[in-house]
């Protein structure tokens, strides 16, 4: 007689039957996958910086570092009367002042 053995059914909470389930999620809720690193390069005593910091707080921007450039040689060439810029560092992509709300949307669905 011939053995037969039962493959074990995968569950609920294993990596293949849950795995398609999760990308439908984030798809669903428009997250993306990618790792975001956003930095927003600003100045002391900045009231650009300050619209900028509740623009983003309107948007409900993701997680940010903020860099001052002040007393820093390199960041000031770069960024001096820019500022403030927010950067996907992921992306190599820059968001340059002004911008309000919808456009900050935009260019995090886009980045």
């Amino acid at each position: 007689m011939k053995s037969t053995r039962e493959c074990p059914r995968e569950s609920a909470y294993s990596m293949p039957a849950a795995r398609p389930a999760r990308a439908i999620l984030w798809r669903i809720e428009g997250f993306s996958l990618k790792k975001r690193s956003l930095v927003l390069f600003q100045r002391d005593d900045c009231h650009l910086c300050d619209l900028a910091l509740d623009v983003l707080a309107q948007a409900q921007a993701p997680e940010f570092e903020s860099v001052f450039i002040d007393g820093d040689t390199l960041l000031e060439e770069r960024y001096g009367v820019r500022v403030p810029v927010l950067r996907d560092e992921a992306s190599d992509v820059e968001l340059e002042w002004p911008f309000d709300e919808g456009q900050l949307r935009e260019w995090l669905a886009r980045n």
